[in-house]
């Protein structure tokens, strides 16, 4: 009895004390298909994983300036159109409020999806990890050396042609999901 007390003890203590914190990732993404939206869903498992977290997970034009300010992380997804971002991204990210710098140390990632290997997928990510760094966000890459800038999926070449995204595609954006959650609760 006395054993169960103390764990009840321990556990309610780290309220208390703000050990246990809900924190809040916006997922954000524009998909003209239906894979950057497959991809974002994914991303959403992955972080809604991890105990505490709350997801929001919204296309780039029903989020919000709200939807921006109360996200301790925020994660981007975009197709890539010939090595950049979609252009609605690149608008979206543009609009961002930047007067007091609100999105500050907030942590940042990013996902894309492309047609082919080397169709530049790593550009379009590297362009939204800049556009967060300006804003002075922490910016994360994905769990493995293999996804450095953040998860990324083949979609229209050969071996990984096929109407769903590849499992390897859908772990890294989970293991990405996870990793911005661990790191956000940190």
């Amino acid at each position: 009895m006395k054993i169960h007390l103390i764990v009840l003890l321990l556990f309610f203590s780290q309220f208390s004390y703000g050990q246990i914190k809900t924190v809040n990732i916006l997922i954000a993404y524009y998909s003209k298909t239906a894979y950057t939206q497959t991809l974002a869903e994914e991303v959403a498992k992955g972080a809604q994983s991890i105990p505490g977290v709350k997801v929001v997970l919204r296309s780039i034009n029903q989020t919000t300036t709200k939807d921006l300010l109360e996200a301790d992380a925020i994660i981007i997804g975009s197709p890539v159109y010939n090595a950049n971002l979609a252009p609605e991204v690149v608008k979206f990210m543009s609009e961002w409020p930047f007067e007091g710098n609100p999105l500050k140390d907030k942590i940042g990632a990013a996902f894309v999806t492309a047609g082919g290997i080397s169709a530049g997928e790593e550009l379009a990510q590297v362009n939204i990890l800049h556009t967060m760094l300006i804003f002075g966000m922490i910016v994360v890459g994905g769990e493995e050396w293999t996804s450095a800038f953040g998860a990324s999926a083949i979609t229209n070449e050969s071996i990984f042609k096929k109407e769903k995204l590849d499992k390897i595609f859908l772990q890294k954006g989970f293991t990405l999901g996870q990793r911005v959650a661990k790191i956000t609760k940190k």
